[in-house]
């Protein structure tokens, strides 16, 4: 798809100081090219295939009385000669950037899935669920990622780690439960009928984090290379100073020579787990058979906890290793 935004699909023009309204010869479009220089170009292996996916799953479930039933999912998935962009800078004069697909890259996934789920009984209703898993690959997107190693440099499993979207844990639970009326006195029975409660919960173990340590052309690929980590120090350090209560540990690490890519593994660190308590209060009024009112009040993260997005990743920055986010603006 990228391969349509560059060239020779996209011509650039600028007007420095433009008045408007433009004149004829300003506001005439780019001229399009085929001739060099060529500013960014995407291109595919000539020997790219398709990439394969491999996907299987083992499930039982048992039933809890009339109402309720529990299940237990293996889920597995393998992505075999997958995409994966890297991205060559000054290649010659003719050439500023270039862009190669290949098929360099692979995944492995495999999870334990429980849902626990009660159909509505008694007012009370409840889904469940939790999954236990791993993602490794050696590139999560099919982008050019300047985080790539290229082959030029050094053999793409050196960059086989967690995925960037790689959640170990992660529990999600919702609850309604329709109130019961006490009593059978007329009087309260327009007050205290038709409430109800809805409560969704949610909490997830930290993503990874890539730390970067220096970045560099060498052989005509731009690369954001991770560092060395030095021995015998703490790659985390903890205390309340601390957003979220933690950094990383600028001291554990040192950039690699110009060139190289470091021994600290992709997304070896992680950042920051999260949870949230939301809650809903509602009453519903039948007014008329066919017409009702509802009044709804709702809670969101009802214990005002605070969640934190992952720290700075690049070690020349002054913010490496803390978090400089809550979790909603850093996404």
């Amino acid at each position: 798809g990228g391969v349509s935004s560059f060239f020779p699909f996209g011509a650039t023009k600028i007007i420095p100081s433009a008045a408007f309204p433009l004149s004829a010869q300003n506001a005439a479009p780019p001229a399009l090219s085929v001739n060099p220089p060529v500013v960014t170009i995407v291109v595919a292996d000539p020997h790219l295939q398709l990439p394969r996916t491999y996907q299987w799953n083992v499930a039982l479930e048992q039933s809890i009385g009339k109402n309720q039933s529990l299940s237990s999912t293996y889920v597995a998935a393998i992505g075999r000669d997958l995409l994966r962009g890297t991205k060559l800078v000054n290649v010659n004069p003719n050439f500023q950037t270039v862009i190669v697909n290949d098929n360099s890259a692979t995944s492995d996934y495999h999870a334990l899935q429980l849902k626990f789920q009660r159909r509505l009984s008694r007012g009370l209703q409840a889904l469940a669920s939790y999954s236990w898993s791993h993602s490794i690959d050696i590139a999560s997107t099919d982008a050019a990622n300047n985080r790539t190693t290229p082959d030029t440099i050094a053999n793409p499993e050196i960059d086989r780690g967690n995925s960037d979207f790689d959640i170990r844990h992660s529990f999600t639970t919702g609850v309604t439960y329709d109130l019961p009326f006490p009593g059978s006195q007329r009087l309260l029975k327009p007050i205290l009928s038709g409430w109800s409660v809805d409560t969704f919960v949610f909490a997830r173990s930290a993503p990874p984090v890539d730390v970067v340590g220096i970045s560099f052309s060498a052989a005509g690929v731009r690369l954001d290379a991770r560092p060395n980590l030095n021995s015998g120090v703490p790659l985390e350090l903890f205390g309340s100073q601390f957003p979220g209560g933690k950094i990383f540990n600028r001291a554990a690490f040192s950039a690699a020579p110009v060139g190289q890519q470091g021994n600290l593994g992709r997304n070896v660190l992680r950042g920051f787990g999260a949870w949230q308590a939301d809650v809903a209060v509602q009453r519903n009024f039948q007014l008329k058979e066919n017409i009702g009112l509802r009044f709804r009040t709702e809670f969101f993260n009802l214990f005002n906890h605070p969640n934190f997005g992952s720290p700075i990743n690049t070690l020349t920055s002054s913010f490496f290793g803390r978090s400089t986010q809550t979790l909603a603006n850093s996404l």
